[in-house]
């Protein structure tokens, strides 16, 4: 049995955590590169906690800049167990209206300038993401979210953009007829990396538009989002102090595998791989390494 704790990623709008006792920030350090900011560490509910807000306070990070790697490799170092990601998206679907919440279950990645994996020459790994999402997290993120009051889409696939533009009309169709639902530009490579360091992840992403398909939405601006924002970032905060005892206590092993993602992913042969390689991924896979 391993101790809970909850890392947040908190996205657009959500760069603190209220209600944590004991809190600090700590600055964490990390083979991978300097975090998007220091971490809001404390306990909520009796459930340690630690909150990272995505993009640094004061939106520093666009999508392509934020430090995923070293963002990720920092949060198992703190000992977190399980991700709950919180981010801003747009809708592709007329029942997923702004201020409603997706817990999605599927990605489509078409990131093109980011670092993907922790793994690479020198020591080779490839995990499986057919199930990216771990269930357990999505439950206890669907629970909350209707105790709070807050209108949640359980299930949908998300597509990851490069960005930091929005879509085009054609794009925005093009994703509409591949059947995603969700348009964000930061869950990826967030989610594969999660899957790398053997951690428990959920996405609940915030609908603050239609995109640019909808007739009577056809025209996303910085200021249409930022309004929806703000109250999506309210009720973010409500639902991560509902879940928070859903997942106290003592953590058995999950029974999505998450937590044992690498048992069968690196290839390299012991006798093969770059000491400099392996000594940056203790945290993320020295378990295995």
């Amino acid at each position: 049995m391993t101790e809970t704790v909850i890392g947040v990623i908190g996205g657009s709008g959500v760069y603190a955590i209220d209600g944590l006792e004991g809190a600090e920030w700590v600055r964490a350090e990390s083979p991978w590169g300097t975090p998007s900011d220091e971490m809001l560490r404390g306990t909520l509910s009796g459930v340690k906690m630690v909150f990272l807000p995505r993009h640094g306070r004061g939106h520093v990070h666009s999508p392509t800049s934020v430090p995923y790697r070293a963002n990720i490799d920092a949060l198992k170092r703190l000992g977190v167990t399980d991700i709950l990601s919180v981010s801003a998206c747009g809708s592709f679907r007329e029942e997923m209206a702004p201020g409603d919440f997706v817990i999605v279950d599927q990605f489509i990645d078409r990131t093109f300038e980011r670092d993907k994996s922790f793994f690479g020459p020198g020591c080779v790994a490839h995990v499986s993401m057919a199930h990216p999402v771990c269930g357990r997290l999505g439950d206890a993120a669907e629970a909350a979210a209707r105790e709070e009051g807050i209108t949640v889409h359980r299930g949908g696939t998300y597509l990851a953009m490069e960005g930091p533009q929005f879509s085009s009309l054609a794009e925005s169709e093009l994703y509409r007829a591949w059947g995603c639902h969700v348009i964000g530009m930061t869950n990826m490579p967030e989610a594969k990396l999660a899957r790398e360091a053997e951690l428990c992840y959920a996405t609940v992403a915030m609908v603050t538009d239609y995109d640019c398909w909808h007739p009577d939405h056809d025209h996303v601006t910085v200021a249409d989002v930022v309004k929806v924002l703000l109250g999506n970032a309210d009720k973010a905060r409500s639902l991560v102090k509902r879940i928070a005892p859903k997942l106290a206590g003592e953590r058995a092993a999950c029974v999505r595998g998450c937590d044992r993602a690498l048992d069968h992913a690196v290839i390299t042969a012991a006798e093969a791989r770059d000491p400099a390689v392996v000594a940056r991924l203790d945290a993320v896979a020295g378990r295995v390494l």
